[in-house]
């Protein structure tokens, strides 16, 4: 796996800082608020000279580029993969919401102050495909390349068009995964929606006001058994299943009821032969909007009965921002860590959990659950697209 975020760059910075609990959403720098009804968000930190240096053509990159790189980078190396995959049959499926959004604004302003001076060649980064098209040519992957893009489910979504492709024989190994940066496009959208909260989000908290943007990359390198077992190398987890569905109902609202985002964890839960009693924790998309907390708690009411108050959840956002196109990708890593510790991480605060939402949110420090052997990570979208991935801890050879 491979990660960057508001946490730092790569997967050991993460794992610290959410064992850590505290929020890393604090006051942008990367843009101008001004004007703004908020001014926080998950922002990824100064780039490491090393990780820099890794990459020649850092400056023509975008900055959603340059974390899908990272990224990359970090899961082939961990996964004991060479830096070119072109012999092997491999497969990238990445997903983005904003792609080179921030480059063609500064180009925009550049356009405006002086077209002569403008370079086109700038636009060259607004392609929604232009992370998952980087990291192909970086690792010189010669199989099929898609960009997924269905706003904040696209990560997920990402990952179970790889684990489609790995069963029906068209990849040996997939690298799948998502990256999106801040821009004051989204923003500003996010604002004018009054959906941004000033202070760094509370999902299923009391007082929750809304979401908190942030940005980076999430990667996981995926394969078969067989082609692990003929490499030599470990598995860190299993994506057992993947479900998606609509709502057909809003483009900006949940439905309310969650009844259709329960099916799309239903549909990944039966693509993994396990039942929702098998679920020992989730990760859920937690964006800490009223809306949008309360369908995701009616979801899971709906798949877990009454064990949705007792099942552990954990809520990325509040530690790093919603990552958007990414955000399933990240979250997936995150499941991974915990299912490999055995520990889920805390969320930050003390505010007691809203009555009607009442989770099982990991509070005060991460919670020991050894022994946990699957897990569901769900995304709700704009649109009404949800996504779920149900991954499982790895016991074979």
């Amino acid at each position: 796996m491979g990660a960057v975020s508001a946490c730092g760059w790569g997967v050991p910075a993460l794992e610290r800082a959410l064992h850590a609990g505290n929020t890393e959403i604090r006051p942008l720098r990367r843009f101008d608020t001004t004007g703004q009804r908020t001014r926080v968000g998950g922002e990824v930190p100064p780039v490491p000279e090393e990780v820099r240096r890794a990459f020649p053509e850092w400056r023509r990159l975008s900055w959603a580029d340059r974390f899908a790189l990272a990224a990359s980078r970090e899961a082939v190396s961990e996964a004991s993969l060479p830096e070119s995959l072109e012999a092997l049959e491999v497969g990238v499926f990445f997903a983005s919401s904003t792609g080179g959004m921030p480059e063609a604004e500064r180009w925009l302003a550049q356009m405006i102050r002086d077209p002569v001076a403008s370079h086109p060649g700038a636009l060259g980064s607004q392609q929604v495909n232009g992370p998952g098209d980087a990291v192909a040519r970086r690792l010189r992957v010669c199989g099929p390349v898609e960009t997924l893009s269905s706003a904040c489910a696209s990560g997920a979504l990402a990952l179970g068009a790889a684990l489609s492709a790995l069963r029906r024989g068209e990849v040996e190994l997939a690298v799948a995964g998502g990256a999106d940066a801040l821009c004051l496009t989204t923003y500003a959208g996010f604002n004018a929606l009054r959906s941004v909260d000033e202070a760094p989000c509370r999902p299923f908290q009391g007082s929750r006001a809304g979401l908190s943007l942030g940005e980076g990359a999430g990667v996981l390198v995926l394969e078969t058994v067989a082609s692990a077992r003929r490499r030599g190398v470990a598995a860190l987890a299993e994506v057992a299943g993947a479900g998606a569905s609509c709502d057909a109902y809003h483009m900006t609202a949940p439905h309310p009821d969650g009844a259709v985002a329960a099916g799309a964890a239903r549909q990944a839960l039966e693509d993994a032969g396990l039942t929702p009693a098998a679920v020992d924790f989730v990760n859920a998309h937690g964006t800490g909007t009223p809306h949008n907390d309360a369908a995701e708690w009616s979801a899971l009411r709906g798949l877990l009965g009454e064990r949705a108050a007792r099942v552990p959840v954990e809520a990325t956002k509040a530690l790093v921002g919603h990552l958007l196109g990414s955000a399933g990708a990240l979250e997936a890593v995150v499941t991974v860590l915990g299912l490999r510790a055995g520990l889920l991480h805390p969320v930050p605060g003390e505010e007691a959990v809203d009555p009607d939402t009442p989770v099982e949110l990991v509070r005060g420090g991460p919670l020991a659950l050894p022994g946990a052997r699957a897990a569901l990570s769900l995304n709700l979208a704009f649109g009404g697209a949800n996504a779920a991935v149900v991954l499982t801890a790895w016991t074979g050879p």
